[in-house]
């Protein structure tokens, strides 16, 4: 890795918790100098303005996520339903981090770049089409496999999970209460044990 690419991960690697808790419009060219140590001109000579260090961010922040979410459906989860549990259990264990974090990257972004900050919102678009891929690909298998019912719509029902999973970080954010998360994983639970499990208990 060059000095210039060092440079750049460093600016990236710093902001990336101040970018997900103050905003990726809030935050300023002041903010991040501050973080990183950097002078304006460092920054600039890295990325062209403060727009492009906020969307290499959130690259940064979903990557993170994504690779996390991952090991949720590695191989040492033997079936898709296993691989489905260890998504909910994955945000059971982890909520304090991802809340100590600023919150869901996807969501935040999602919620504040809609209309004004369209290159932004199009690579949340991106990460949540990717997030409902990797779910629905699990349920597609084990309907294959003959462990989740031939008659579950998998799309759908993974969109139902990212909802109820971003809505439980919402408002157990919001009220400062984990329960509202800990609701929502539980539907999610019973939605994958009775409605999509087909297999002997």
């Amino acid at each position: 890795m060059s000095k210039a690419e060092k440079t750049k991960q460093h600016i990236i690697e710093k902001t990336a918790t101040l970018f997900n808790t103050k905003g990726y419009i809030s935050t300023s060219l002041s903010d991040i100098t501050q973080v990183t140590g950097l002078t304006k001109g460092s920054i600039y000579g890295n990325f062209e303005n403060k727009d492009e260090v906020a969307i290499e961010v959130y690259k940064y922040n979903a990557g993170l996520l994504g690779k996390t979410l991952s090991r949720s459906f590695g191989e040492e989860f033997l079936t898709s339903l296993d691989k489905l549990h260890a998504l909910v259990d994955f945000y059971r264990k982890n909520w304090t981090f991802v809340f100590a974090n600023g919150g869901c990257p996807l969501m935040n972004a999602a919620t504040e770049a809609d209309d004004s900050f369209p290159a932004l919102k199009t690579q949340v678009k991106k990460s949540f089409k990717q997030w409902m891929t990797k779910i629905s690909t699990a349920i597609l298998e084990g309907q294959e496999k003959g462990e989740i019912d031939t008659n579950i719509n998998a799309e759908q029902y993974a969109s139902l999970f990212i909802m109820l999973i971003e809505g439980g970080i919402l408002l157990s954010k919001t009220m400062g209460d984990q329960s509202f998360l800990n609701h929502a994983l539980d539907k999610i639970i019973y939605m994958i044990d009775h409605e999509l499990n087909i297999l002997p208990s």
